[in-house]
């Protein structure tokens, strides 16, 4: 038997009315983003459900609402028994993923998630950074256009190490623009400027991590009950100091998404469940490793086929 690991979506997967027709379904999943509701002081599952999109994207409301979302389609597939052998998530996913580790609350896991989506918005006026998705060009190779440009003098860095041939670069809304030249003139396929607040998951979210550090040490948090890969070393990680640590980095470090499948992949995993909206992270695992499978589990449909067939394969 393969090992299993349940991986969890970042910022970008939000729809509205995700969670919807589970919450109407189910009240121990409705209890979550009621849960969500009273801990924020707003009425984020009135975002969630019913929109407007504009307003769900933002960060400091995206943020929350994955995690939401994503733990209370969590809970109802939990009722199946199938359990993680690892767990990880992309960026904001981690946070989602330290929930369903038993490391941090679920209520602190949004709060955190919420202040840590309003100190990224903080951290750098509007504007003046930005994201964009290399596709095509090797991770050396691209490092190398980065670190030329930022020791001459503009920020930019590789933010999210996504699968081959998809890197996300970040950085001053200079930086990113010189380095999408250069790696277009090396080779690149295609750049695409992302929509995005802010240059998450480079250098100049370090005002961030800093305010973000007394949020974290403020929570109760538990040793994890599972191993979580962390986007910043794409290891294992399961003490308490540790978790901390990363977490802070992580937010001004890249997420090493490719590194972290593989990771799992050489534990022995084999089998992928996507809790969340969307396949954003099925896709990127099919791409690291075709043999792999993976499944998705956002409504009762898909985690009644997900529960189907491995309860088959057990038999």
């Amino acid at each position: 038997m393969g090992k299993i690991a349940f991986i969890f979506p970042g910022q970008g997967s939000q729809t509205v009315g995700m969670g919807l027709a589970l919450a109407e379904a189910e009240q121990s999943v409705m209890a979550f983003f009621q849960k969500a509701d009273k801990k924020l002081n707003l009425p984020l599952s009135e975002l969630i459900f019913n929109g407007p999109q504009e307003e769900l994207t933002l960060t400091t409301n995206a943020q929350p609402a994955l995690l939401t979302t994503c733990i209370a389609i969590l809970e109802y597939f939990k009722q199946s028994g199938v359990k993680p052998d690892y767990v990880a998530g992309h960026s904001l996913g981690e946070y989602t993923a330290l929930v369903a580790a038993g490391v941090i609350s679920f209520e602190d896991g949004v709060y955190a998630v919420r202040k840590r989506g309003e100190y990224m918005e903080e951290a750098v006026p509007n504007g003046e950074g930005t994201m964009a998705a290399v596709l095509g060009l090797d991770r050396d190779k691209l490092r190398e256009i980065t670190e030329e440009i930022t020791t001459e003098g503009t920020i930019v860095q590789l933010a999210n190490l996504n699968c081959p041939g998809q890197i996300v670069i970040s950085g001053s809304r200079k930086g990113v623009e010189l380095a999408s030249l250069k790696a277009k003139e090396s080779g690149a396929k295609r750049v695409m400027p992302l929509v995005v607040s802010g240059p998450f998951h480079s250098e100049l979210m370090k005002p961030a991590a800093e305010k973000f550090t007394s949020v974290l040490n403020d929570f109760h948090m538990n040793d994890a009950a599972v191993p979580v890969i962390a986007n910043v070393t794409a290891r294992e990680m399961t003490s308490i100091d540790e978790m901390k640590e990363r977490l802070i980095e992580q937010l001004y470090s890249p997420v090493l998404w490719e590194d972290s499948v593989q990771r799992m992949l050489q534990l022995g995993v084999d089998t992928f469940i996507e809790i969340g909206p969307g396949k954003v992270l099925s896709g990127l695992v099919k791409k690291i490793n075709k043999t792999v499978r993976t499944f998705n589990v956002s409504d009762k449909d898909t985690c009644m086929n997900v529960i189907e067939l491995l309860k088959e394969e057990n038999q």
